[in-house]
């Protein structure tokens, strides 16, 4: 499996998960100028912007180590651009950051790690 197709398998599973959390996936794979949100979906009335990061070993760390405070930086301003573009404020609605990690153990198997409210850890 390529990584780009491991990525695709990565975020249906993510959104699943999501799903059964009872999110609602608003957007998939959405783009503005700064890049792409993997997710995006709304927790009650907040809106939640999700990474998601997938690995099929530990090679070079969790999966969730990749996001780093560029990353970071570069998801506020996709979320920016997107509550610009939807007409909504930062003021009028809650925006939170997760990201979820998936370690594939087996063909239909992965270890799902969601870090919810991810950036406020800083």
């Amino acid at each position: 499996m390529t990584p780009c197709e491991l990525g695709i398998r990565g975020e249906r599973a993510a959104e699943r998960y999501l799903r059964m959390r009872g999110y609602e996936i608003i957007e998939n794979n959405w783009t503005c100028f700064a890049g792409e949100a993997d997710i995006i979906a709304r927790d009650g009335d907040c809106i939640v912007f999700v990474e998601v990061k997938t690995r099929s070993n530990l090679n070079v760390g969790l999966p969730e180590e990749a996001v780093d405070a560029h990353k970071k930086a570069r998801y506020e301003k996709i979320a920016a651009c997107y509550l610009r573009e939807m007409e909504q404020g930062f003021d009028e609605v809650p925006v939170r950051f997760d990201v979820i990690g998936l370690l594939v153990v087996s063909s239909d198997r992965a270890l799902v790690r969601h870090h919810i409210n991810a950036f406020g850890q800083l």
